[in-house]
């Protein structure tokens, strides 16, 4: 077995390291931080894939660099959906949340500043990798409390189940290994 799992993604190829989720599945870990090349790359390819959007909504931390470069190509604005209340957050929404990569119960907030900036506004969720749903259903749940208008969810990758979804947007599928 293969410590690596080859992707080719928007013209790319990268080798992801393995890494066990438990006994019995292992994953292919999909850290987008430092990739310029793919992150420009792949973002060109998602914008071509995604309907008309007023902001990007991305949950903390690794979309972060896909959300700001789909926000410099498209010239459209980000907001990123904070794991923690920070000083300068007011009145802040919040939806918990327990994704498969993190295994504990987190929250993520968008302030009142936020909120009213996406308030009847149509928000394409971004994130990295889209895979038991969970951190998606919690950013939408934040875009619906906000007021807002999702009008897709995308990601670079939805992995295993996931990319039978017909309700998101991605460019590659991405593999679980099971033992």
């Amino acid at each position: 077995m293969s410590e690596y799992y080859e992707l080719k993604i928007a013209g790319l190829t990268r080798q992801l390291e393995r890494f066990p989720l438990n006994d019995k599945i292992d994953i292919a870990a999909f850290i987008i931080f430092g990739d310029v090349e793919l992150t420009v790359k792949a973002s060109e390819e998602l914008l071509k894939k995604v309907p008309e959007f007023d902001y990007i909504l991305t949950p903390e931390a690794k979309s972060i660099p896909i959300a700001y470069e789909m926000a410099r190509q498209s010239g459209k604005p980000y907001i990123v959906a904070r794991k923690g209340v920070k000083v300068y957050m007011r009145d802040c929404l919040e939806v918990k949340v327990v994704s498969i990569t993190t295994k504990k119960e987190q929250s993520l907030f968008l302030g009142q500043t936020e909120v009213e900036m996406i308030k009847g506004k149509r928000v394409l969720i971004v994130d990295d990798v889209i895979s038991t749903g969970e951190s998606l259903k919690a950013v939408q749940e934040l875009v619906a409390k906000a007021g807002a208008i999702e009008v897709g969810a995308c990601a670079f990758l939805a992995e295993d189940e996931a990319a039978n979804r017909d309700d998101i947007i991605f460019l590659e599928k991405l593999p679980l290994f099971f033992k």
